[in-house]
């Protein structure tokens, strides 16, 4: 089955006085694949810019504009019509799981998941190892629910809160505050997997909240951020500790990267002197299609 979703993803920053725009880099189209087909897509951006389209080095696709012409704000809009399927691992999620934990990744694996392995944060092993220890007792010898209980126990334990700065909480950051953003949990969660072993990486996209009710997603209005996890036999399987959710089809992936640093949907600069920017206002409305097949 799969479902037609329409996103409206759009930004505003306003300055002070007229400024020159440096190049920006948008991170805001996401990849086909067999789970997200990308219907059509459209970008509109004021001032005008001149676009240049390149891959990464994860291959997410990245719109370069640039500008020519003062400005006292910058509009961009991004619309996406999507078709989302469901993943098999999303189907038989009550099934049986061939990969047992713990596990060792094969040579060739291990080469290719080293970047992702690692913890970013080395210097947070004690305070982290400390709240598994308290938090995470429930540890399955299934690969795919060890990783599901501890996306429940984080979920369970700490206090979710949005954050207009940006950044992203280190993992002993969160931990000790008791709460955090999307971003926070997600990155949280890649830590505490890298400590057992798992290749981690960050995800940002999109969240399909038009559920309603006590049991609705937060985080949606905005970009929403979960991790991807590499299980032998699997492959990457999405966990949001934001919402408990494993592999669900209301994540709507845009990139994948290997630190939240580098997931940023839009980054740039500008020039001028002494201005300053007045605030940024950015809102995302995603609505579902009727047609269903």
């Amino acid at each position: 089955m799969s479902r037609i979703v329409q996103i409206m993803h759009r930004t505003e920053y306003k300055y002070d006085r007229k400024i020159i725009l440096n190049p920006h880099h948008l991170m805001l189209r996401p990849r086909d694949g067999h789970d997200l087909w990308v219907e059509d897509a459209f970008l509109r951006i004021q001032p005008d810019a001149k676009l240049r389209w390149y891959f990464d080095t994860f291959g997410n696709s990245i719109a370069e504009a640039t500008f020519d012409q003062p400005t006292k704000s910058l509009i961009i809009e991004s619309e996406l019509f999507l078709r989302r399927y469901a993943t098999e691992i999303l189907a038989r999620q009550g099934g049986t799981h061939n990969c047992p934990y713990p596990f060792d990744y094969s040579d060739a694996d291990a080469l290719d998941l080293y970047p992702y392995l690692t913890l970013q944060h080395a210097g947070d092993i004690n305070v982290l190892d400390q709240w598994l220890d308290a938090n995470f007792v429930d540890r399955p010898d299934s690969a795919f629910l060890f990783l599901k209980s501890l996306n429940h126990s984080i979920h369970r334990t700490l206090g979710y809160s949005g954050r207009e700065e940006m950044g992203t909480q280190t993992a002993a950051e969160t931990i000790s505050k008791g709460v955090g953003t999307c971003r926070d949990f997600a990155f949280l969660f890649m830590e505490a997997t890298r400590r057992f072993g798992f290749a981690a990486r960050f995800v940002t996209g999109y969240l399909n909240d038009t559920a309603g009710g006590p049991d609705a997603p937060v985080g949606g209005g905005s970009t929403h951020a979960w991790a991807d996890i590499f299980v032998p036999g699997e492959g990457w399987i999405e966990f949001d500790p934001t919402n408990r959710i494993t592999a669900g089809s209301a994540l709507i992936r845009v990139a994948t990267t290997r630190t939240p640093q580098q997931a940023s949907p839009i980054s740039g600069s500008f020039d001028g002197a002494k201005a300053s920017c007045l605030g940024l206002t950015v809102s995302v409305d995603v609505r579902e299609a009727d047609s269903q097949t």
